[in-house]
């Protein structure tokens, strides 16, 4: 007899879940690295590539409900034709399958849900390069950066959450037995059974830069607490999510249950889908990762559901001194080139003194600063092999804009150029912008500009510095703050600030600057355990028995809480 999926990942998932536990990153798809990745079925890229290239110009069939014609909603910035029809469903066909599908995958179990989870990530994994280079040229991210934000970290991350959610739904006892008494002193003694049940259905709203980074944790979570999801990706990153969507329904089809578990929505920008869908009255759940305007719209309007809006916000840096210069402003250089600006810690924002700080150089004036830091990202840029390891390509009229936009608005540090592509030369590829600025120009940088717009912002002092990014952050979002400091009562207070305002920070981290400055589950924690308890519901079924069971030998009992007894008993 076939082992079951959870039987067969068992020890993967009980290791990870260990590993959470005890505060500890363990990240298996990344570390099969080498011939052990091979062994794991790793296309190589140019079977992947081949792969990816008979997806383009032809329909992508995945046998939905209400499925009314095709739309094609990308283009590749690095030029080759998309041309992929997928299926454009009526939202209502779609929800009121997932609905259908519900009941059989509550009754799954969580056991059977997380072991089905990680066969999908599994199965993922062995297609590593081909979902590369899907957003690879439907993001325009150089190819290096595509295979770590849709490859084995992508997918580590989703481990992560598939982890947390079944440590979270073990948590649940399925069988109870209360003792008691009655108001007259009689003896009362229930048994009862504990069901974990989802909240219904789960929307996932892609983004457009980074759909399965950002969208994977969602995803498995809602799955493994019993949810079934209906994935909308943004128009321009279809094809990522896409081939997610077609792995799970095959996965859940051969397991025997019913594919619309997973769906994929896609229609044309003008047809507001993601605002349909999110405000229909059966989805219960909503995640999505990108702006705080669409973030604030979706809490205020999406009031049926319980809504995980990420947003992605005013990444700041905070600059008060430093003893090793060179290396902050090299790090800080490629943290502002890395994927054209379109990374989620890409700074936006960089404070400091307008008096300048301490180095271990001497003290740099703010313009020292600017002029150092446009030197360091010319440096950077100034071999092509580096320009296509570090710039994506520029996707979609909304950055180039902005561009011009944000040059009006100050003093240039960095103009953002066009730059040449040594494999693909028509590709529009910039440098980033670099704006000089002063504290009062809040009304300018105290908001999201995409692409690779940042702004050297000149403030009264390192404490100046602090209250903006208090205020600003804490008014608007961010992913995370970072620190350069020697004092280390300016890095406590920088700390606070960030626990106030409730982002990620970093300290005095220079060359080692992360693309992300947490573990590959750094979204979890940000809602806390909320982030998957928040997707189920506990129901207690009970009756009145004769007498209190006597446990079984060498049975353990707990107590819980219980209204209207003196004391809940539960076998485990």
């Amino acid at each position: 007899m076939r082992p079951s999926a959870y039987e067969r990942h068992r020890a993967l998932l009980q290791e990870v879940v260990r590993a959470l536990a005890a505060g500890e990153c363990r990240r298996p798809f990344t570390e099969a690295t080498g011939q052990d990745a091979a062994d794991a079925g790793m296309r190589s890229t140019r079977t992947a590539a081949k792969v990816f290239g008979s997806l383009l110009g032809r329909p992508f069939d995945l046998d939905q409900p209400g499925e009314t014609g095709r739309v094609a909603t990308e283009s590749s910035p690095y030029g080759i034709g998309m041309g992929i029809g997928y299926p454009s469903c009526d939202p209502a066909a779609l929800v009121a399958a997932a609905e259908r599908a519900t009941a059989g995958w509550r009754a799954a179990g969580p056991y059977q849900r997380a072991g089905l989870a990680v066969e999908i990530l599994r199965r993922l994994n062995t297609r590593s390069h081909e979902l590369a280079l899907a957003v690879h040229h439907t993001t325009g991210q150089p190819l290096e950066a595509a295979l770590r934000a849709a490859g084995p970290p992508a997918q580590d991350r989703a481990l992560e959450a598939v982890a947390q959610a079944f440590a979270e739904s073990e948590r649940v006892p399925a069988d109870l037995l209360w003792g008691g008494t009655r108001g007259s002193g009689e003896p009362v003694e229930m048994r009862g059974t504990c069901t974990l049940v989802p909240r219904g259905v789960s929307l996932l709203i892609g983004c457009p830069d980074f759909p399965l980074w950002n969208g994977y944790p969602g995803l498995f979570a809602s799955l493994v607490t019993g949810n079934p999801v209906i994935v909308a990706p943004h128009p321009r990153a279809v094809l990522p999510l896409a081939i997610t969507v077609r792995v799970a329904r095959q996965v859940l089809a051969e397991a025997g249950h019913s594919p619309d578990i997973v769906a994929l929505a896609v229609a044309e920008p003008e047809q507001r889908l993601h605002r349909r869908l999110a405000t229909d009255p059966a989805v219960r759940i909503v995640d999505f990762t990108g702006s705080a305007r669409f973030a604030d719209w979706l809490e205020q309007n999406a009031r049926q559901a319980v809504v995980f809006a990420h947003r992605t916000g005013l990444n700041a840096v905070i600059v008060d001194s430093t003893d090793d210069y060179r290396g902050l402003v090299r790090g800080l250089a490629h943290a502002l080139c890395r994927c054209s600006g379109m990374v989620r810690t890409t700074p936006q924002n960089i404070l400091v003194p307008t008096g300048g700080i301490a180095t271990d150089e001497g003290p740099r004036s703010l313009r020292d600063f600017g002029a150092d830091l446009g030197e360091a990202m010319d440096r950077l840029l100034g071999h092509p092999a580096r320009v296509a390891r570090l710039l994506g390509a520029i996707v979609g009229d909304e950055v180039r804009a902005g561009l011009a936009q944000a040059a009006r608005q100050g003093t240039v540090v960095h103009a953002s150029g066009a730059l040449r592509h040594p494999d693909h030369p028509g590709v529009d590829v910039r440098s980033p912008l670099l704006v000089r600025l002063g504290a009062r120009d809040e009304r300018i940088y105290a908001r999201e500009w995409p692409g690779p717009v940042s702004f050297l912002v000149g403030t009264d002092s390192t404490a100046h510095s602090l209250a903006l990014f208090r205020g600003t952050v804490g008014r608007h979002g961010a992913l995370y703050a970072a620190v350069h400091s020697t004092d280390p009562l300016v890095l406590a207070v920088a700390e606070a600030a960030a626990l106030d305002a409730g982002v990620h920070l970093v300290q005095n981290l220079a060359e080692d600057f992360p693309a992300d400055p947490s573990s590959a589950g750094a979204d979890l924690p940000t809602a806390g355990a909320h982030f998957v308890t928040g997707r189920f519901r506990v129901v207690r079924s009970r009756r009145q028995v004769a007498a209190v069971a006597t446990p079984a030998a060498g049975s353990e009992q707990v107590l819980v809480p219980d209204v209207g007894s003196a004391v809940a008993l539960v076998d485990v």
